[in-house]
């Protein structure tokens, strides 16, 4: 798809991967980012060109709304819609608790949330003749992490909702659905799961995802997420103790 002239909004675009995205595809593009701290929402976008902010809850119906009405009012309409904002918790499923609570939490940011969002922008998104969702979900989506467990389970639904969107979409708009699978990436996010030492950079994932927009690629490995990936669907057990080890 046409990756210039395109209004885009990312939510969770203050820092991370989000950031990269919008670094990366602002020289050609007006961007929206979109998180719930207005002053790193502004620290992060006063060195970039066209890129704009916007405080926003993205659990919270309300702000959704209200998130809507100011993209059709002051942007005129969208073209791409990032969902990248997430939460995690660290922990272990059989010994520490709160396990419920803690799902809740994830799915509610990393699943609902992205449902809502596609379904209030899909209006916008319709009445343009190139449109797309991009979905980030994770290498945990389909390697579940140990230490990641819920987490690992709200990207699994999103890379299913992902799929089915893509299929249902493509029947009659020009809405192309993409998902960006990250591996571990070095950010504030995954400090406390070795993301420093271990993580590639998060401007890696902002480039394969422009390539990708570019290319209409529509499920974006990044890293070492495809090796895994191909791994994983053909010896299911041994790559998941091969990730968990």
């Amino acid at each position: 798809m046409t990756i210039t002239n395109n209004t885009i909004l990312i939510t969770g675009g203050g820092s991370g991967i989000g950031l990269e995205i919008a670094k990366a595809l602002s020289p050609a593009n007006k961007i929206i980012i979109v998180g719930r701290n207005k002053e790193k929402l502004e620290a992060a976008a006063k060195d970039l060109d066209n890129v704009f902010t916007i405080q926003a809850d993205i659990t919270n119906e309300a702000d959704i709304d209200r998130l809507v009405e100011e993209v059709k009012v002051n942007f005129g309409g969208l073209n791409i819609l990032i969902n990248n904002a997430g939460s995690a918790y660290i922990y272990n499923v059989a010994n520490d608790g709160d396990a419920y609570s803690k799902a809740v939490s994830e799915f509610t940011t990393n699943y609902f949330a992205p449902i809502r969002l596609s379904e209030k922008f899909l209006p916008l998104l319709k009445q343009q003749t190139e449109a797309a969702i991009v979905n980030v979900s994770s290498i945990v989506g389909f390697v579940p992490g140990s230490h990641l467990p819920t987490y690992s389970d709200s990207k699994a639904a999103l890379h299913s909702h992902t799929r089915l969107l893509r299929y249902e979409l493509a029947k009659d708009t020009n809405v192309k659905v993409f998902e960006l699978m990250p591996p571990l990436v070095n950010t504030d996010f995954s400090v406390e799961i070795g993301g420093r030492e271990n993580g590639i950079p998060a401007s890696d994932v902002a480039n394969d995802l422009v390539k990708a927009l570019q290319e209409d690629i529509y499920e974006i490995r990044v890293g070492n997420t495809g090796l895994l990936y191909d791994n994983f669907f053909a010896a299911t057990e041994g790559a998941f103790a091969t990730f968990n080890n």
